[in-house]
């Protein structure tokens, strides 16, 4: 790679030897997969000499399904993925955003193409035939990618009818945030209100790229986020679906036949109880319609009881034993009802952004709002890029395309930005790889390269990776190649005095920076340690919950409608060791486990983690039930494969945490640490305390005891936490 000027002179004379092959195999395999190396590979690379080893190991891991989920998290992050509408205190899940979700990691995995990718994002729908009925993959794919569009908090489905131009508004304005920051790397909203304080964009610039997402919107017919899914079902299998539920109905009909059966019976048993007058009124007036009862029907019911809350749910209360005979022959039908039911194709939904067929032939009017008040249009605006980019690079973006059943903006738009000229798409998108793999980009403000964003450390070198990743067809897993093959990479992250005194910071790279691992590695990190990991992918999220503290866990919520606790457990099967990026992201309820570790809030999106150190942190690694539940975990995973010598087992758990053999002096101050534990837990046993369900609770064996605890300690190490 070339150097910029400004590091040229200096590079010699601040140079580190090469990363160590442990350290490296650590700190590629997490950086491209999220995930440490096992053992197993450890031995392999360390006995593989030949002068390509390295490159292999690139290779196979840029193959691996893990690359996907790892870089597909970074993603989701500048697209705001959530699987819950935000907005309001109820923030609804969004059932079927994981679709988007799975469709990342697949794109990501298979290598697509980032102009394809990007352009799928902004307009897969004007690529995709109308109507939406009986889509191939590759359509699936496309109407899914538009989801990109539909990330951000959304709360007009609940808005009240004063305030839904507001909260539609909001969802516009959300959007273009997200659009602006992931691919111009730009504040555009700050124009929103006014023209940019600081960036060459005046609130024109703001209302014309809106305009290109307009149609889309559509504010004065809108569609709440429900209405804007499109089912999958094709028709054959609508066609069998209607088949499963006329046979399903033949036995609903008999089930009714025979329910009012009993109903009759009971009716005339409980009438005879009555004076003999009153015996035909009351049969009148129960068989008659509810919303048809005349008043002298209902408080004739209203006055007999037993007559008017007669029902088939009701039935085992009038005769104990008749009841329940009438439950159990009714179960036979319902049981077959549902049997049959079963045969049913699920029906499938993806979240999308389209256009209305009203919409694209009469585009709605876009109108520059007086100091961003939806309801002070002032002037009407066309659909533009930013007028600072059409000057070097010049866009044609239509009012409408008559061809097409769609006005053809979204689709002109991402032909633009992704063409390969742009002045911003390509560096912005770079820029952020690099940033992911050396904790800081070449632009450190990865989402503004505005005039409050700071300057470019090596501006040729940003250039230069822009230009390589165009000329690579915009493949990601040549640009890791690319970049994690470098010099620059595979350096030591050792600190030299003297690069200390002239670069304190490391702006010139004179070293590699060490990195913490992020709040999803370390609970993944955890999990593959411990033996735990569930490598399943993609589908519906796993649940999360509120538990008896107060805290966010993974499970299933059997809460009453009240919010009151039921006591029922479901158990999960194991989906509560899937990666994090499978887990659901509520807005409102953030996993505890991740949340202290600077999980971001999607408000709407995230464009830079933070990487903080509070005290909670240390607190959930010391006393947190997830932390002593894998501790656990890894001792038994630690003790069934190498047997209970302490002098193997902490051999072994060093190698599992850290990808390589403990000193001898780390070794020593282990085995007095492992005897000392073990001797306290034979005096001062671990009190056994109540344990939730689905638990299996704390080890209770002193030596099982000492090595949990072991375990734990290699978990809350700094070398556990971060990447050298």
């Amino acid at each position: 790679m070339p150097s910029s000027s400004r590091s040229s002179s200096k590079r010699a004379s601040l140079s580190v030897p090469r990363a160590d092959k442990q350290t490296l195999l650590r700190r590629v395999t997490i950086d491209l997969t999220g995930l440490p190396p096992t053992p197993e590979e450890v031995a392999t690379f360390l006995a593989d000499d030949a002068p390509d080893a390295y490159e292999r190991l690139v290779d196979r891991l840029l193959a691996s399904p893990h690359y996907g989920e790892r870089w597909g998290r970074h993603w989701l992050d500048i697209a705001g993925y959530a699987d819950s509408d935000g907005y309001t205190d109820s923030d609804p899940a969004r059932l079927w955003a994981y679709r988007y979700r799975d469709y990342v990691i697949r794109s990501i995995n298979a290598d697509k193409p980032i102009d394809e990718f990007i352009r799928e994002q902004l307009a897969g729908d004007e690529m995709v035939k109308q109507p939406y009925k009986n889509l191939s993959p590759g359509d699936i794919d496309k109407l899914t990618a538009t989801a990109f569009l539909r990330m951000v908090p959304d709360g007009t489905a609940a808005a009240a009818t004063g305030e839904q131009t507001v909260a539609r508004n909001a969802v516009v304005s959300e959007t273009l945030k997200v659009v602006s920051s992931t691919l111009f790397g730009l504040t555009v909203g700050c124009a929103q209100c006014h023209d940019h304080k600081y960036d060459p964009i005046p609130q024109v610039d703001y209302y014309r790229l809106r305009a290109i997402f307009e149609p889309g919107f559509d504010l004065e017919h809108w569609r709440t986020p429900n209405a804007r899914l499109i089912s999958l079902m094709t028709d054959e299998e609508r066609a069998k679906a209607a088949a499963v539920e006329k046979e399903a109905q033949v036995v609903e009909t008999e089930r009714k036949a025979k329910e009012n059966e009993f109903i009759e019976k009971v009716l005339t048993w409980e009438l005879e109880k009555k004076p003999e007058e009153l015996r035909e009124p009351l049969r009148t007036a129960y068989r008659t319609e509810a919303k048809k009862r005349t008043p002298e029907q209902l408080k004739l019911l209203k006055e007999h009881p037993t007559i008017n809350q007669l029902s088939p749910g009701s039935l085992y209360l009038y005769d104990r034993t008749y009841g329940t005979k009438h439950q159990a022959e009714l179960k036979v039908f319902s049981d077959k009802e549902a049997e049959i039911r079963k045969r049913k194709p699920a029906e499938i939904f993806i979240p999308a952004f389209t256009e209305t067929a009203t919409a694209a032939k009469t585009p709605p009017p876009t109108f520059v709002f007086s100091r961003g008040d939806p309801q002070q249009p002032k002037d009407k605006v066309e659909p533009s890029d930013l007028t600072v980019l059409t000057t070097f690079h010049p866009s044609n973006i239509p009012d409408s395309t008559p061809a097409q059943p769609t006005t053809g903006r979204r689709l002109a738009f991402a032909m633009s930005v992704t063409d390969g000229k742009h002045p911003l798409t390509t560096r912005v998108f770079v820029n952020r790889v690099w940033h992911h793999h050396f904790g800081r980009g070449i632009v450190a403000s990865v989402g503004d390269f505005g005039h409050l964003g700071d300057k470019p450390t090596h501006p040729e070198l940003l250039d230069w990776l822009a230009s390589e990743f165009v000329a690579e067809h915009w493949s990601l897993k040549q640009l890791h190649r690319l970049i994690v093959t470098s010099t620059a990479y595979r350096q030591s992250s050792e600190h030299t005095a003297a690069q200390d005194h002239v670069d304190p910071d490391n702006y010139l790279l004179g070293r590699m920076n060490i990195q913490r691992i992020e709040a999803e590695t370390l609970r993944d990190a955890m999990l593959a340690i411990s033996g735990k990991l569930n490598p399943k992918m993609f589908g519906a999220p796993v649940p999360v919950k509120t538990d008896e503290d107060g805290q966010i866990v993974v499970g299933v919520d059997t809460t009453d409608t009240a919010g009151r606790p039921t006591g029922k457990y479901i158990p999960l099967n194991g989906d509560e060791f899937r990666r994090s990026v499978y887990i659901q992201m509520r807005r409102s309820k953030p996993l505890g486990m991740l949340e202290t570790f600077d999980l971001p809030r999607m408000e709407p999106n995230c464009e830079r983690r933070n990487a903080s150190t509070i005290a909670p942190q240390s607190l959930a690694m010391m006393n947190g039930e997830f932390t002593l539940d894998e501790a656990k975990y890894f001792a038994e995973r630690v003790t069934r494969e190498v047997g209970a010598d302490p002098t193997t087992e902490i051999k072994h758990a060093w190698l599992l945490a850290f990808g390589c053999a403990p000193t001898d002096a780390e070794l020593k101050d282990s085995i007095a640490f492992l005897a000392k534990q073990t001797a306290h837990f034979k005096t001062d046993p671990v009190k056994p305390e109540a344990v939730a369900k689905g638990k299996e609770g704390p080890p209770t064996e002193p030596a099982m005891q000492a090595l949990s605890s072991f375990c734990q300690a290699l978990l809350t190490s700094n070398e556990f936490f971060y990447v050298d």
